[in-house]
């Protein structure tokens, strides 16, 4: 009987990815609920548990490269998480987005946008090159993972980056949500983050979709929608100015 489910599992591998994917959201939201009372989002817990998995997973299987799609019941995992669906979910999220709505909240919106995108873009950059990366392609990458763990693997892709510094910059970006999504409630009130204005402000400076969320959450859930819709204006912007605008000018300087 064990070896007819693990056949089945094996041959519906995406079933068995999104299956797996699903329990792990579902144990990420309960522990969140009951451990930290809502602190510290589901999602943020979603994503160590991932990390975690990859690692184990990698390390099971002797030359690993794939995390937990090297396991063979897990392979559908390597594409539920793969290239196609990543970029559909992030075209996805942006849908129900319209530029009207970002111009309703004035400079300060747009404002937020240019710093956001273009600070930890530099910064990434410059740690980057600090560290011993020199090629545009490189550099432009990692400073697009310091934007967003999605713009950094969009940008590699399109510029043929290694797969070692396109995982580098996911790293960053997941290292970024994380941080936000934690510091978020405890420096709301420092920052005068109660009000739709200031939220939609937060997400486009801080730009990660998911740590936004997170964080916004388990600080007032009427905000999310706010800080969501330009963290999602964020993300699109650094997948189209990343591989394009940022690269030429990292091409120019290096």
């Amino acid at each position: 009987m064990l070896d007819s489910l693990k056949t089945v599992l094996i041959e519906y591998s995406l079933i068995t990815a999104f299956a797996l994917i699903g329990g792990i959201v579902a144990v990420s939201y309960f522990l969140s609920a009951h451990l930290t009372r809502g602190r510290l989002h589901g999602s943020a817990m979603a994503i160590v548990i991932g990390l975690v998995l990859a690692y184990v997973g990698g390390t099971l299987v002797p030359g690993g490269e794939r995390g937990l799609a090297d396991l063979p019941i897990f392979a559908g995992v390597g594409l539920m998480g793969g290239i196609m669906l990543r970029d559909f979910a992030i075209v996805s999220t942006a849908m129900g987005v319209h530029l009207s709505e970002l111009r309703r909240t004035g400079l300060g919106g747009v404002v937020s946008l240019a710093i956001g995108l273009t600070l930890p873009f530099v910064l990434g950059v410059i740690v980057g090159y600090a560290f011993g990366y020199r090629s545009a392609e490189d550099l432009t990458t990692l400073g697009a993972g310091a934007a967003t763990f999605i713009v950094g693997p969009v940008t590699g892709t399109a510029l043929n980056a290694s797969s070692e510094v396109i995982a580098l910059s996911v790293g960053t970006g997941v290292a970024k949500a994380i941080l936000v999504m934690i510091a978020t409630p405890f420096i709301a009130r420092f920052i005068g983050l109660n009000n739709p204005h200031t939220a939609v402000i937060f997400g486009g400076l801080m730009g990660t979709t998911s740590g936004v969320a997170g964080g916004l959450a388990a600080t007032d859930p009427k905000l999310v929608p706010y800080g969501a819709m330009s963290a999602t204006f964020y993300t699109g912007l650094g997948c189209l100015l990343g591989p394009s605008v940022m690269y030429f000018l990292i091409n120019l300087i290096f």
